[in-house]
């Protein structure tokens, strides 16, 4: 399990999930649970690096807890920094079956 905390005194902590490295980010998308289930918006620390957390992506994750988002990477880090930086980006919603068997993503469940 990899450790997050947030930047902003006091600091938090919590528990994310395994997040792959192979040289480079392996990991393109993340779910609230991975991000531990944060409950404030604020700048986290995970294994791949640095993941800012706003307050809208947090009315996503809680109107949506299985919801997905991109990270997407923030400007380049200076080169004696080697943690990456990432906000969330676009958001998935898991697949659900229809009554007739066709996936439905809606916004007003």
């Amino acid at each position: 399990m990899a450790c997050c905390f947030r930047s902003a005194s006091p600091a938090t902590t919590g528990q994310a999930t395994d997040v792959e490295r192979r040289g480079k980010l392996a990991v393109n998308k993340v779910t609230w649970q991975q991000a531990g289930h944060v409950n404030e918006p604020g700048r986290y620390m995970f294994r791949f690096g640095w993941l800012t957390i706003t307050a809208d992506d947090l009315a996503i994750w809680t109107q949506f807890p299985d919801a997905s988002f991109a990270l997407v990477k923030t400007a380049a880090v200076a080169a004696t920094d080697e943690t990456e930086e990432f906000h969330l980006g676009a958001f998935e919603l898991p697949s659900r079956p229809s009554v007739d068997g066709t996936p439905v993503h809606t916004l007003t469940d």
